[in-house]
């Protein structure tokens, strides 16, 4: 249940991806021919002007299925050295347009995880951390860079990498991000006087290859502490709301540069099984902590997933959008189109690229369950 709850959920994020293609191909004079929610044999429909409106068997996403999209493939089979079509199919139109139509996808997620950090700003809320002020075990087996770097037990980290630290969860989201990498740590020690004094050094963190975090070495002392985050009103809440999305935004960017350190992509890749189940049990912890609570951590999972849809679809690899608005940005530049043969076969290798991303993907996911049911670990 947990699964196909998740799976709602990321169908929920598809769909809404989807739905950007559609109004801006309506906008853009590009006739809609079919627009399902979910995918696989129609259910319902119901043709409303030019468009079939679907609801589908399967509960994946959906399709926005715009006039001219077959065109491609008859122009290949003919042989032709161009993409025919009226100004009203996706070949048809002008090649910004298509980009546009093309852009507005990834768009829709970009937004959709902008309004979602925007409500969660309007509503506040707590979370349950520990204080700055760390310890490091003194068994020299557990691996410490910042012991080795000079931080002892007791010191209080006000800054990293510039940044500055209010509790223990702030210097896990600084340095998970920064593994194998000197990094600036900025400590406050009780001097013998009493008083306090600030330190400065640099930590090369350690990476752990199988999650893809960055390791301080450091761990958290006292009782735990609870911290409040106010409810904003409409205008500060979506200043918030920009400010957070910029900033996942960049921790996605940053977190796919790490895959080319060495990590396990198997474990850091997450296909659609994986994903799904992480999205359901978080909706099914955070509601079984309140109502509000629920919809906070659901709506924070889904703007992360959000950014990381629109960041995928926006690689120029074909049949993804950012292959689309790439190939139309090609022909605005030169005022002809790339001939359909090759596209074709550019669209060949991209459809190897994103099989073997799925691939990938599915393996993880299935090292994962098979990890989590108690079975052999890999």
């Amino acid at each position: 249940m947990t699964i196909v709850t998740g799976l709602l959920i990321l169908s929920f994020l598809v769909f809404f991806h989807e739905l950007g293609h559609f109004l801006l191909a309506r906008l853009c004079g590009v006739e809609v021919e079919a627009f399902s929610i979910f995918m696989g044999p129609v259910l319902l429909h119901k043709k409303i002007g030019r468009t079939d409106y679907r609801l589908s068997l399967l509960p994946i996403g959906g399709y926005c299925q715009m006039k001219g999209e077959k065109d491609f493939s008859k122009a290949v089979e003919d042989g032709l050295g161009y993409v025919p079509g009226g100004k009203d199919s996706l070949f048809g139109t002008h090649p910004l347009k298509r980009a546009l139509i093309g852009f507005a996808g990834p768009f829709f997620n970009l937004f959709f995880a902008f309004a979602a950090s925007t409500i969660i700003a309007t509503l506040g809320y707590t979370y349950v951390t520990r204080s700055a002020t760390i310890q490091i075990p003194d068994d020299p087996a557990f691996k410490s860079p910042a012991r080795e770097a000079g931080i002892k037990s007791g010191d209080t980290i006000v800054k990293i990498a510039g940044k500055e630290i209010a509790d223990f969860s702030d210097i896990y989201e600084q340095v998970a991000l920064r593994g194998d990498e000197d990094v600036e740590v900025v400590v406050s020690r009780p001097t013998d006087l009493g008083g306090q004094e600030r330190l400065v050094f640099t930590v090369h963190t350690l990476l752990n290859k199988k999650e893809g975090n960055g390791i301080l070495g450091v761990m958290a002392s006292g009782d735990t502490i609870q911290k409040e985050v106010k409810a904003l009103s409409l205008f500060p809440a979506l200043k918030k709301g920009f400010l957070e999305t910029g900033k996942l935004l960049g921790q996605t960017l940053k977190s796919i540069g790490i895959l080319f350190k060495g990590v396990d992509i198997t474990n850091a890749v997450s296909g659609p099984a994986r994903i799904s189940s992480m999205l359901g049990e978080s909706a099914k912890e955070g509601f079984s902590a309140g109502m509000k609570t629920g919809w906070i951590v659901l709506l924070q999972f889904m703007a992360l997933i959000s950014v990381s849809l629109f960041i995928m679809n926006l690689l120029p690899i074909p049949i993804l959008d950012g292959g689309l608005i790439l190939f139309a940005l090609i022909q605005t530049v030169t005022k002809r189109q790339i001939p359909p043969r090759i596209q074709y076969k550019i669209q060949v290798a991209g459809v190897a690229v994103i099989l073997l991303l799925f691939l990938v993907g599915v393996g993880g996911d299935i090292k994962y369950f098979i990890n989590k049911i108690g079975g052999v670990k890999l």
